[in-house]
């Protein structure tokens, strides 16, 4: 039976090219499942110990956290606002860090960041690497795409092939 990969995009962009390169990473892995999520179908209110207090916690977060737990390998690629995590994924994490702390169930994990810039998202991608233990996550690799504009297309994926290579070597390191 194959193994399951839940990717997704911590970004709430139509058109997230955090997605685009989780979703990309995550078809690179070979005799797999893959279903990518989109974070714009576990919309919520923003967190708080009062809104817990009076509703409980969102059916939606309990769906999130569901899909985690029947995943073999969870794929992020995390976008970078303002040098942190996106407003949407913080809140699903708080939300659902909320059923069990260890959100991502020792889950092993790879971590990606991309944006239009040369550092690729690399200062989201340092605080999910030393983050992302605490929530439960066995972090088996990262990887960072810088100038997604430039070197990647949406029919070939990565187009510059160091970079390709570099994270071909990462997925192919990783056992699940």
């Amino acid at each position: 039976m194959n193994k399951k990969i839940i990717a997704f995009g911590a970004s709430s962009s139509k058109n997230s090219i955090n997605k685009q390169l989780a979703n990309y990473a995550a078809h690179l892995f070979e005799n797999v499942e893959v279903e990518l999520l989109d974070l714009n179908n576990y919309e919520m209110p923003v967190f708080s110990v009062d809104k817990e207090k009076e509703n409980g916690i969102p059916q939606v977060v309990q769906d999130f956290y569901t899909k985690i737990s029947n995943a073999d390998l969870v794929v992020i690629s995390f976008a970078e606002h303002n040098g942190a995590y996106a407003a949407a994924f913080k809140n699903i994490l708080d939300w659902a860090s909320r059923i069990n702390a260890k959100t991502f169930q020792e889950k092993p994990m790879l971590i990606l960041a991309t944006s239009p810039g040369a550092r690729g998202g690399s200062s989201v991608l340092e605080i999910a690497k030393n983050r992302m233990p605490f929530q439960g996550a066995v972090v088996k690799g990262s990887f960072s795409l810088p100038s997604f504009y430039e070197n990647f297309d949406v029919v070939s994926g990565i187009i510059n092939e160091d970079l390709k290579n570099e994270l071909l070597h990462i997925i192919n390191s990783i056992e699940f």
